[in-house]
Formats: structure tokens, C-alpha cells, sequence
């Protein structure tokens, strides 16, 4: 009979700790939308979620980590889109999968709501006006490269650090940070949905098609694009 509130509590616990951090996190991401990520401080997020601000430094390491609390899951997804992919289905299939499903559910593609227009936007101006979340996110997008080479080398069975795997990786993440980047201009020189949809799309389809195709061509005049 004491069995099971001693294996309920553990998830009480957790529940209540989840809570907290995406308070912390929905905290942040409101007071950096308004003001700048530069211009509010961990102690300001603190006060207004209503913690110390050691409870936020125990659930975010860094006042980066905040921004970028939701982009956590990003790499354990991509490297599961590409481990789970069919026996047949190549890296750059898989990849390119799992780079159009997360446009469509981020509502990059479709949505023509406007709060989704608004927050693009506005976490765009944040991102672009800090040299600081740029440099991190630059530091974490080579971290997931590195992660997607060290996978393909296993599955391939060369060894970690191989050339090929490491080239293959930063080709299909290039495709990740180029749409990123291209997006991010659009978006910020008024471009919405369902034109920005279509654009990314576009732009996402014809930069796999290349990767399919091939580079050794790329940038002779035959085949140089209008």
C-alpha cells in the first residue's frame, strides 16, 4: 500500500521542476521580445518569474541557454530522423524529410496566422541585433554537425572523422543555415505567408535537389541558374 505513493512522488517532483523551468524559459522569451536579449539581465528574469536567480542558473547554465531553451530537442530529432530512416533511404532523403517536417510544424511553410507572423519577427530582430546569440548559434549548429558526422561515420562504418562524413554533414546543414539565414532576411524586409512559405520551400527543395545532383557541375555557364 506505501508502494505507490513512493513511485507517484518522483513524477510529482518532475512535473513540478518541468514547470518551473518553461515558466522561467516562457519568462524570458516575453522580456527578451520586448527589450533585446541584451538589454535584460538573469536577475530581471528572476524577479519577474517569480524565483532566485540560482533557480534559473540550476535549469539554464548561461543567460544563452534561455533563448535557446527550445531548440534543445532540435538535435536529438535529427539524429533519430537519420538513425530511424528505412535500410534503403539515403542520408540526404532522411535528412531532407525531417528539415521540411520541422518548417511545416514551426509554421514556416503554411501558417498565415498573424501571431505566428508577429513572433517571427520579433525573435528574428532579437537574434540578428546580438552578436552574442548569433556567435551561440553558430557554436551550436557546428556542434550539431559534428554530432550528424560522428553518426554517418558509425553507420558507414569509416572512421570518426573521416573526411566524407564530415564534408556530407556540413553540406546538409549548410541547408539548414542557409534556409535559417534566407528566411530571416525575408522576414525582416516584410515578406509573410503564404508567399514566405512558398519562397522557403522553393529554396529548400531546389538546395536538396543540388545535393542529389551533385556539385561537379555547379557554376559552369551550361547549367547556371537564370
Amino acid at each position: 500500500m506505501n508502494s505507490r505513493p513512493r513511485a507517484a512522488e518522483p513524477g510529482l517532483r518532475q512535473r513540478k521542476k518541468q514547470q518551473t523551468r518553461q515558466l522561467i524559459a516562457d519568462t524570458a522569451g516575453r522580456l527578451f521580445i520586448d527589450r533585446g536579449f541584451d538589454a535584460v539581465t538573469v536577475a530581471e528574469i528572476a524577479r519577474e518569474a517569480d524565483v532566485s536567480e540560482g533557480t534559473v542558473f540550476n535549469y539554464f547554465p548561461t543567460k544563452e541557454d534561455l533563448f535557446y531553451a527550445r531548440m534543445e530537442a532540435f538535435e536529438a530529432e535529427l539524429l533519430d530522423a537519420v538513425r530511424k530512416r528505412a535500410p534503403d533511404e539515403s542520408f540526404l532523403t532522411a535528412f531532407g524529410r525531417f528539415l521540411l517536417g520541422m518548417l511545416e510544424a514551426r509554421g514556416l511553410l503554411a501558417s498565415t496566422d498573424k501571431e505566428t507572423g508577429d513572433r517571427l519577427v520579433a525573435i528574428s530582430r532579437v537574434i540578428t541585433d546580438s552578436p552574442v546569440l548569433l556567435a551561440r548559434e553558430q557554436q551550436t549548429f557546428d556542434r550539431y554537425t559534428a554530432s550528424l558526422a560522428a553518426l554517418m561515420s558509425k553507420e558507414t562504418g569509416v572512421t570518426e572523422g573521416d573526411v566524407e562524413s564530415w564534408v556530407t554533414a556540413n553540406a546538409l546543414m549548410g541547408v539548414h543555415r542557409g534556409l535559417l539565414d534566407y528566411t530571416r532576411r525575408r522576414v525582416l524586409a516584410g515578406v509573410r505567408n503564404p508567399r514566405l512559405g512558398r519562397d522557403v520551400r522553393r529554396q529548400a527543395e531546389r538546395s536538396l535537389a543540388l545535393l542529389r545532383e551533385g556539385l561537379g557541375e555547379y557554376g559552369a555557364s551550361s547549367v547556371r541558374s537564370p
